[in-house]
């Protein structure tokens, strides 16, 4: 009997007993995302530590518990707590609140970007613009949730947090954060979350609404070949951006000058350790530290809400906008150009690099084996990353403090 009482015990003290239907659920997620990161390799780099900070939390909440604020479960603020007794995942979490992880994430994306296919067809500038649509209709959208009054306990998106959920729509996990931790911090957990995910999802979510708006013809179209850019063009080009973008919106400074900076390491030729750096080192620390205290906002008790669901679903339209957004401004410039443009590459105009661009050149490649669309389409990729940084800036300018 007495074996049978110390088993219930230990039972009865595991975790076993603590966790709700909602962590149940966000575990089964957990494995959902953990199957098309291994499996499916579904950008198995973003994927994987998320959806297993996701599994953390919601197997052991404790390790994103935040003693000066309160106790996981009671919600009863803890005396005398000190920062340092955080859950080793909440200190790690620091760095996405205060925004450094993001912004060195810049300066690693910037020193792995050539930005030579831009400045090679400065059209792509118009293509990465027209991608951040789904920005715009999704703080649209957002807001328009203040109207719903049959759903019990939520009021809708005020503006502030409308425009963070809606930078969702440029694809681009660092500025999400970036925007959200200054606008809606106590959204920054479903946020980020609906970000990420859906750049690793990008191969499955652009597809079907690029084959939708464009025709077979559209599909084949071989574009020429890019002109040779020079090192003093690669060299002037991030200076010359950040100069007139941060003059105009200062508030971007943080995002684009960080992104420009790598770039610069990257191209002036005198930094090569620095570049190195930022392009490997620095990268994979930020993102495993990154993708995994972003997972671990997951929480199923705090994380599955209407809210939270909202935010989810605002996200993918988002997304399908901003695809749409840059295909349809691709077929313009394709009749403007008497059929010079390929439309599929106005899909990479959003800002996942690069995702976005080789999802162009996989679909490409299914309708003319000979096409080879990806540096075409690395244009409105890095295009993107300016636009979805700029857009965020806007946002601050208008709805921060």
């Amino acid at each position: 009997m007495s074996v049978v009482n110390a088993i219930v015990e230990i039972f009865q003290e595991s975790g076993f007993l603590a966790l709700s239907w909602q962590n149940w659920v966000m575990i089964l997620v957990s494995f959902a995302l953990l199957y098309l990161a291994i499996v499916k390799k579904f950008e198995p780099l973003l994927l994987l530590p998320i959806a297993f900070g996701m599994l953390l939390v919601n197997i052991y909440p404790d390790i994103m518990a935040d003693p000066l604020m309160m106790s996981s479960y009671e919600g009863e603020v803890v005396e005398g707590a000190h920062w340092y007794d955080a859950g080793v995942l909440r200190l790690i979490y620091a760095g996405v609140k205060s925004s450094i992880f993001p912004c060195l994430i810049f300066l690693a994306v910037g020193a792995m970007t050539d930005f030579g296919p831009l400045l090679a067809n400065p059209m792509s500038l118009l293509l990465g613009a027209a991608a951040q649509l789904g920005i715009y209709v999704a703080f649209l959208i957002a807001i328009a949730t203040k109207a719903i009054t049959f759903i019990p306990g939520f009021e809708g998106f005020d503006a502030l947090e409308a425009a963070a959920i809606a930078i969702i729509g440029g694809a681009d996990g660092p500025t999400a954060i970036w925007l959200t931790s200054q606008l809606a911090p106590h959204l920054l957990g479903p946020i980020a979350v609906a970000a990420y995910s859906y750049m690793a999802l990008i191969p499955l979510i652009q597809p079907p609404i690029m084959k939708l708006l464009t025709t077979k013809k559209e599909r084949e179209i071989k574009m020429d070949q890019l002109r040779t850019v020079s090192k003093a063009e690669k060299i002037i080009f991030p200076i010359v951006v950040t100069v007139l973008c941060v003059l105009i919106l200062p508030s971007v400074a943080p995002l684009l000058g960080m992104l420009m900076l790598g770039n610069l390491f990257r191209e002036s030729g005198v930094t090569d350790r620095l570049s190195d750096t930022a392009q490997n080192a620095l990268c994979n620390i930020v993102t495993i530290l990154l993708g995994v205290t972003v997972g671990a906002t997951a929480e199923g008790k705090t994380f599955l809400d209407f809210k939270t669901i909202a935010i989810i679903i605002i996200g993918l339209l988002a997304f399908s906008f901003s695809t749409a957004g840059g295909v349809l401004f691709a077929k313009l410039l394709n009749v403007i150009t008497k059929g010079k443009i390929n439309p599929l590459i106005g899909s990479a105009g959003v800002s996942a690099v690069p995702m976005a661009a080789r999802v162009s050149q996989v679909e490409g490649r299914k309708y003319n084996p000979s096409n080879f669309l990806l540096m075409h389409a690395m244009g409105p990729n890095v295009a993107g990353v300016i636009g979805s940084a700029v857009a965020a800036g806007f946002l601050l300018m208008t709805f921060g403090n």
